[in-house]
């Protein structure tokens, strides 16, 4: 008897990957092989490819889905069309049941691969308004899950529904004492973590470190920087723990973490507000994106779990006195948080994607 398989995909950002991660797990539990088709040099490769041994992933061509003028938006087109080629011949060769879609430019030719293989597809919108990859997967979608409520006006209403955001399991491990120990800090002073994204984000790095002496006064810093952004020069600074990026670590440091200082992709931010941290979001300029970050930023701000403020301004006032504010805020932010409701489990999600199996 064939073994059941389902088909993982997303990638181009770590919030991509993230929810695919939490569900690989629950899938080979109810005795289905996984597959992941990704891209070649994308960090699904390496947090999948490489992370998840007992998956089997597969690269393909993919383009990136721009909105500002390049030479390659002429040659893209045709990577996406080889790419959506490659995806169907991985589709005939492994029959999958379902596949989940999680965005990003690479789950465009799988989509549509899977259209032409006749599999059913379930996306999974993250971001207030629907990415652009995941606009041009509906029309070949078989459902789409939501995680804020106010997607749904954008997306098809008899083929979605608002499931809210499924939170990695293993965040909920972590172990203060135990990250404390791995960052070389104490118990002493409050402990702030500074998240710019896998990509890491060049306006909190330069911000923050401008002012370290003063922030080091009165707090300790974890700093997820993003790869290639580690200063050696600080390397050794006391109550000061930079990483490019972290995997295993991540529940670890976050217990350690009294607050947070975090870009808003919606991922992110979802997870911090499932483990308590007061937060304060600088979402990414619009000017640098679509928006959806700024919109993330505002509706969690909306609801009083979290403090909010431009990029341009954090770069331009003190980051001290933002830290404070912050501090501040702590009982007001964790009082409206406890009243949230639980997130949605790895396991019931699952159930759901499953349900539309063929």
């Amino acid at each position: 008897m064939k073994q059941p398989v389902v088909v993982l995909t997303g990638g181009g950002t770590a919030g991509h990957v993230s929810v695919n991660q939490a569900l690989i797990p629950v899938f080979l539990g109810k005795g289905y092989g996984v597959h992941y088709i990704g891209s070649h040099e994308g960090i699904e490769k390496e947090l999948i490819g490489s992370g998840h041994p007992e998956v089997v992933y597969h690269a393909i061509q993919s383009g990136k889905l721009r909105r500002y003028f390049s030479m390659k938006n002429f040659t893209d087109p045709f990577r996406v069309g080889a790419g959506t080629l490659q995806a169907l011949a991985i589709l005939r060769k492994i029959k999958p049941e379902i596949i989940f879609s999680k965005g990003g430019f690479v789950s465009v030719p799988v989509v549509m691969a899977a259209k032409l293989a006749n599999v059913p597809v379930v996306v999974h919108e993250s971001d207030v308004t629907p990415g652009l990859a995941n606009r041009l997967a509906l029309p070949f979608s078989s459902h789409i899950f939501t995680v804020f409520e106010q997607t749904l006006q954008y997306v098809p209403a008899a083929k979605s529904a608002c499931t809210g955001p499924i939170i990695r399991p293993e965040l909920f491990s972590g172990d203060k004492e135990r990250g404390l120990r791995m960052a070389g800090l104490t118990a002493e002073k409050p402990v702030f973590i500074i998240m710019g994204g896998s990509q890491g984000s060049a306006v909190l790095n330069e911000t923050i470190r401008a002012e370290l002496p003063e922030l080091l006064a009165r707090y300790q810093l974890i700093h997820l920087c993003g790869k290639g952004n580690v200063d050696p020069q600080l390397s050794g600074v006391a109550g000061y723990a930079q990483y490019e990026y972290v995997t295993d670590e991540l529940p670890d440091l976050l217990a350690a973490a009294d607050y947070a200082i975090s870009r808003a992709g919606s991922n992110a931010i979802f997870e911090l507000l499932a483990i308590h941290k007061p937060m304060l979001l600088v979402p990414l300029a619009a000017s640098k994106s679509r928006g959806d970050q700024i919109l993330n930023a505002k509706y969690f701000a909306s609801k009083g779990l979290a403090l909010q403020v431009e990029e341009e301004q954090f770069a331009d006032q003190p980051v001290a006195e933002q830290f404070a504010e912050l501090v501040k805020e702590k009982s007001r932010l964790l009082s409206n948080i406890e009243k949230t409701t639980e997130p949605k489990t790895p396991e019931k999600m699952a159930d759901l994607i499953l349900s539309f199996q063929k």
